[in-house]
């Protein structure tokens, strides 16, 4: 049965497809270079939607409630395009077969349904719609006043019946089929994990060693030369900014400038198209698996960033790219009153809405494709707090959550939310279940804080430095729910932290207005770049101090990209709209000093397991001994009482961390046992005499880590100076020192 259309009625309509009678089927050629026998489609199946070809042709299916009638479009190398109308609708899903449709084609919706924007509805047939459920886009978005609903003259009342099709991607047919050979993913523990935030372009378009055609693609994060770099560092984990696909925003191209991070997400099972060094159709697919396949090869896992919360179809005066033209009412949060606008969480424009059930299907057939088809590890979901609104107050038992806590394949992954978003109550650190992990903000507040000198207790930089238990001990959670982390890709970076008090984002053309303008940061006394050597000294000693404190800390640590390597942004605490030399890696200019300090301290936690446990500190004498699993000392060598812990002037303490009484087995069920260490934090203007605690506690001490002496002054076999109990240390500056005990005679 042929159910291609005749005529459109809207300006700019596909070409008709409908045969003159006396001709035969089989020997007429369409547009698309098909015999009109081969354009005829069949019923095909509701599930799964989107495109999915099966080795002889192909099925489409798209959900929509609100359409009457909904058209498949292809379009051929010409971009000439042929439209025919899905013959059956099961389920709310409108869906057809066409067999000999191949990988590499491409395709779009046009949907056909009320115009009520008052009540929520934008179908409007002459808007071509990108796929929901498309694997693969080809091209971009123009800004042609003919992709919004509305004419620019009157936004609220008028109608835009303008053909969008020659300004939009196209949803392109994909090749689903993939050698993965022998592919394991590395299945990390928690505990042992360390995660490097990166983002795709940024971390090999300047690199030197990488050939030029494929820096700043998936294929150049996955040559040798970067795979080897990652392993050499040792880091466990990637976490990538957004590679969901994404639109370039209107106001930054105006701007001549472009979205970096990729927090405008339009298709969710789609690798975005800019970041493929493959010229052909589709092929970002395959460059991406590959990506994929070499980390694991090299122990490494890939987690992604992604952006459920919104879409980059903006608010009411947004384009309409896809789920506004299919069914605006059902994918979005809508005002009560008025459904033409939109509730915003998020502060870009709208709300996914997470109350429909089709919404959270796509969320979770999103996160099926890429756990299941593209191997990926895991995801950190920005602005998580949205994803847990069911009306207006943040739930964690909300539908999205439960899900995933039954979904056998998305469960078995490692998950992080960025607990918060711009709503009322939307700061969550802390509240969510206990299957998550979470990016712990209290903890970079806590740390920036102590290491700048701020007046505040004690105690809440202990608890942060131990994991956080007064945030995640209480809902049967382990110190690995607390992702810690010093900066990450939104703020400064590590060595803009130590150099600058102020956000310098004149660049991103708002008048320095966008971006943090609290970011607890201090610049040792001068603002920006300096040549002054006490100043320089000053700054790196900061910044080892704040790495040195991350890989110290029990919890699951995060390093931004680049700050190992001394990346500065030149104060530009907001890079979103960065595309260029202020956001990619100056590999050119590295910090090869810092680099080996980095190097040393992930190495260190990689042997130690005392500074990654399984379970919570108990602060109590463990095995029968006379000696806890960690104890809090004053510089005096004094374990610390009640009332040292509330002196809010107080910048030093020191404490002892039992490598003999880690409470549980590991993951192979071997009874873990360590050596033991006495880190010592003097975050005051002066240098400070500690006292190492008494023979309780080791006899014998040595200096392992000392922030304040260059990395080649301290051989990391030999280490630095002994010293026996009861000696004195000397503990410069904003200085922390790392002891680890060589000998002790045990008392019962």
């Amino acid at each position: 049965m042929n159910n291609a259309r005749g005529l459109a009625p809207f300006p700019g309509a596909c070409p008709r497809t409908d045969v003159p009678g006396d001709w035969h089927p089989s020997e007429v050629t369409g547009p698309l270079g098909f015999t009109w026998s081969q354009m005829q489609i069949w019923p095909g199946q509701p599930y799964p939607l989107g495109a999915t070809f099966d080795g002889v042709g192909t099925n489409f299916s798209v959900f929509s409630e609100a359409a009457t009638r909904v058209e498949l479009c292809l379009f051929d190398d010409d971009g000439r395009e042929t439209c025919i109308d899905l013959p059956e609708m099961t389920a709310l899903c409108w869906h057809g077969y066409l067999p000999n449709v191949r990988p590499g084609r491409r395709y779009g919706f046009r949907v056909h349904g009320p115009w009520a924007p008052e009540h929520g509805q934008w179908c409007n047939p002459s808007k071509l719609l990108l796929d929901p459920y498309a694997k693969a886009i080809d091209g971009l978005w123009e800004w042609n006043e003919a992709i919004f609903p509305y004419h620019f003259t009157d936004p609220e009342a008028s109608r835009n019946d303008t053909d969008s099709a020659p300004y939009v991607a196209k949803s392109v047919v994909i090749n689903p089929f993939f050698d993965w050979g022998a592919d394991r993913r590395p299945n990390t523990p928690w505990h042992r994990t360390v995660v490097y935030e990166t983002h795709v372009r940024g971390f090999t378009q300047r690199h030197p060693d990488i050939p030029p055609e494929i820096r700043g693609s998936y294929a150049g994060m996955a040559h040798p030369v970067a795979v080897k770099y990652l392993q050499k560092l040792g880091i466990t984990a990637v976490e990538l900014l957004p590679v969901h696909q994404f639109v370039q925003d209107s106001t930054l191209v105006a701007r001549g400038l472009r979205n970096y991070w990729g927090y405008n997400s339009i298709g969710y099972l789609a690798p975005h198209n800019e970041y493929t060094s493959d010229p052909q159709r589709g092929a970002q697919v395959q460059e991406f698996k590959h990506l994929v396949k070499t980390m694991h090869a090299a122990g490494i896992e890939v987690i992604l960033d992604v952006v459920y919360n919104h879409t980059a179809e903006g608010n009411h005066l947004g384009p309409m790219l896809s789920f506004k033209g299919i069914d605006n009412a059902a994918y979005y949060r809508l005002v009560g009153d008025n459904k033409r606008y939109y509730m915003d969480y998020t502060g870009t424009g709208n709300t996914l809405n997470m109350r429909h059930p089709h919404v959270l299907q796509l969320l979770m057939d999103s996160l099926r494709y890429w756990v299941l088809d593209m191997h990926v590890d895991g995801f950190r979901f920005d602005l998580a707090a949205t994803l847990a609104r069911e009306l207006h107050d943040v739930n964690r038992l909300s539908a999205f959550f439960d899900l995933i806590q039954q979904d056998p394949v998305v469960s078995q992954v490692k998950l992080i939310a960025e607990p918060w978003d711009v709503g009322e109550g939307g700061y969550q650190v802390g509240n969510f279940p206990p299957l998550w992990s979470e990016w712990n903000g209290k903890y970079r507040d806590t740390v920036r804080d102590f290491w700048r000198g701020t007046d505040r207790t004690l105690a809440e930089f202990a608890y942060r430095l131990t994991g956080s238990s007064d945030l995640y001990q209480g809902n049967a959670r382990r110190p690995y729910a607390s992702v810690n982390f010093i900066t990450a890709h939104d703020g400064f970076t590590l060595r803009d932290l130590v150099s600058y008090n102020e956000k310098h984002n004149e660049g991103n053309g708002e008048g320095n207005r966008d971006g943090e303008s609290h970011n607890r940061s201090w610049n040792c006394g001068v603002e920006g770049p300096s040549a002054d050597a006490a100043t320089s000294a000053l700054r790196t000693r900061q910044a080892r101090n704040f790495l040195a404190t991350l890989f110290l800390s029990q919890g699951v640590p995060m390093l931004l990209g680049g700050d190992e390597l001394g990346r500065t942004q030149l104060g530009n605490n907001n890079g979103y709209c960065q595309d260029n030399e202020i956001s990619w890696y100056e590999w050119e200019k590295a910090d090869d000093a810092l680099l080996q300090f980095t190097r040393r301290l992930v190495r260190l936690r990689h042997q130690h397991p005392v500074f990654c446990r399984r379970r919570w500190f108990q602060g109590r004498p463990i095995h029968g001994t006379a000696v806890s699993d960690i104890a809090w000392f004053t510089p005096a060598g004094q374990e610390m009482s009640e009332d040292d812990w509330q002196v809010g002037f107080a910048k030093s303490l020191g404490v002892f961390l039992n490598g003999r009484a880690i409470p549980t087995p590991d993951e192979r069920g071997e009874r873990v046992y360590d050596e033991s260490f006495y880190v010592m934090f003097n975050a005051g203007h002066e240098p400070l005499a500690f006292t190492v605690p008494r023979e309780k506690w080791g006899t014998k001490w040595r200096v392992l880590i000392d922030t304040f002496q260059d990395i080649d002054r301290m051989s990391e076999d030999d280490g630095g100076a002994e010293h026996e109990a009861g000696a004195t240390v000397a503990v410069n500056a904003w200085t922390l020192v790392l002891l680890q005990r060589t000998a002790w005679r045990p008392r019962p």
